[in-house]
């Protein structure tokens, strides 16, 4: 019997220096897209997949994540005062449960591998969900996270959300081999992260989202640096795949990568447009752009 994915790991301690000067002082995950940070949304699809305890890496400057995802007594009060009932209940809509975050630090950066190892003791023993903020999964249906775990709770093991990529620009990703590449849910038969060109074992790539066995972290204990002079977390995972099955689930929605500034307008302008109270006045203005 599998055990219950209940946990999600968010690495959040990066520099954020492609957004550069904007995240001087602002966590690059606190960036918005549209009226809700980058994080929040992330932290919604986990929400909506059933996780129950977020567990955040951050670093240095990167206070203002916790105290988001805390209560504001000044800013309620205030917005009690003021009747702005609604804007107040979906302020503790957002907020999570008392007890279901945590907060560790990464010290020094030195990698996914090494944000996910610094996660370890509050993991503990079971298997948890580990979530790339910077990588919004936008589906109209059922979210990746979600499909990840009812994928999990088929098969147990490891899983890693995929999805395809340009053949010419799979040196750019880690990419998964797959028994079925037309399949939902398949076996994974080989990883690489960033193969030469014309050596990928398929054009899907790893896309940000994860199910991970306790058993990585003793991996990622004694992994060496990698690519980068950073302990990757790709490496840990191929060796891990040697004594576990990996599974790779199929993302068919869309993905936009907010950690590079065309992904980050993208997003902004994707989430936008599917809102009934923004998306037929931003449609016109960006007809009126267009047609300058």
């Amino acid at each position: 019997m599998t055990k219950r994915i209940r946990k999600a790991v968010l690495p959040v301690a990066g520099l954020g220096t492609r957004f550069l000067p904007a995240t001087k002082a602002v966590p690059k995950e606190m960036l918005t897209i549209v009226d809700r940070p980058v994080v929040q949304h992330v932290v919604d699809e986990a929400r909506a997949a059933g996780i129950e305890h977020f567990i955040f890496v951050t670093g240095r400057n990167k206070a203002v994540i916790e105290d988001h995802f805390d209560m504001a007594y000044e800013l309620d009060d205030t917005l009690a005062k003021r009747n702005k009932i609604k804007e107040l209940e979906a302020l503790k809509a957002d907020l999570p449960a008392a007890g279901a975050t945590s907060f560790t630090r990464q010290q020094a950066p030195l990698g996914l591998g090494h944000a996910v190892w610094c996660a370890r003791e509050i993991v503990g023993e079971e298997p948890f969900a580990l979530l790339l903020p910077d990588m919004l999964h936008y589906s109209a249906g059922k979210g990746c996270l979600a499909e990840m775990i009812a994928a999990y709770d088929r098969h147990g093991g490891n899983h890693i959300a995929v999805a395809p990529v340009p053949d010419d620009q799979t040196h750019q990703y880690g990419i998964v081999g797959v028994e079925d590449a037309s399949a939902k849910v398949s076996k994974i038969t080989g990883m690489v992260e960033k193969p030469p060109k014309g050596t990928a074992p398929s054009n899907l790539h790893i896309s940000g989202r994860y199910i991970l066995q306790p058993t990585i972290f003793n991996l990622l204990a004694n992994q060496e640096k990698g690519a980068g002079g950073e302990i990757q977390l790709t490496d840990s995972m191929i060796a891990l795949s040697r004594q576990e099955p990996f599974y790779a689930v199929r993302f068919d929605g869309e993905i936009y990568d907010a950690g590079s500034k065309i992904g980050f307008l993208a997003a902004n302008v994707a989430y936008a447009l599917d809102r009934d109270d923004l998306g037929p006045q931003l449609r016109a203005e960006i007809a009126k752009l267009l047609a300058r």
